[in-house]
């Protein structure tokens, strides 16, 4: 699949192992460039050039979200995580803040404030 001349792969966990290893193959040589994925990847994936996760859905347990984040910005780098939220999410997310002693802000209308 390609998205303005990005192309995009997937993975979860119906997958077979030797599929997921080649599109982790292909996500840490660049010749894919997003990754879609379901918590399978929350943990024990060091990418160096990710510098954006999307969460479409907050995780399950507030311990993951840092997991899910911190797939971006690793080894020094900076990186960005934008939740997508709803506003049943807003007592979850707030547990999130409190859980990790950060602040999640919204997201700024003009995106080159990112």
């Amino acid at each position: 699949m390609t998205a303005k001349d990005f192309v995009v792969s997937i993975m979860h966990g119906e997958m077979e192992q030797k599929d997921r290893d080649i599109v982790m193959k292909q996500f840490r040589s660049g010749s894919v460039r997003v990754l879609i994925t379901t918590d399978l990847l929350a943990r024990g994936i060091d990418v160096q050039q990710v510098g954006l996760v999307i969460n479409y859905e907050l995780p399950f347990k507030k311990e993951n979200y840092i997991h899910r984040i911190g797939r971006a910005g690793r080894f020094g780098r900076k990186g960005t995580a934008i939740n997508f939220v709803l506003p049943r999410d807003a007592k979850f997310l707030k547990e999130i803040q409190e859980h990790y002693q950060t602040q999640i802000d919204k997201m700024p209308t003009d995106l080159d404030e990112l």
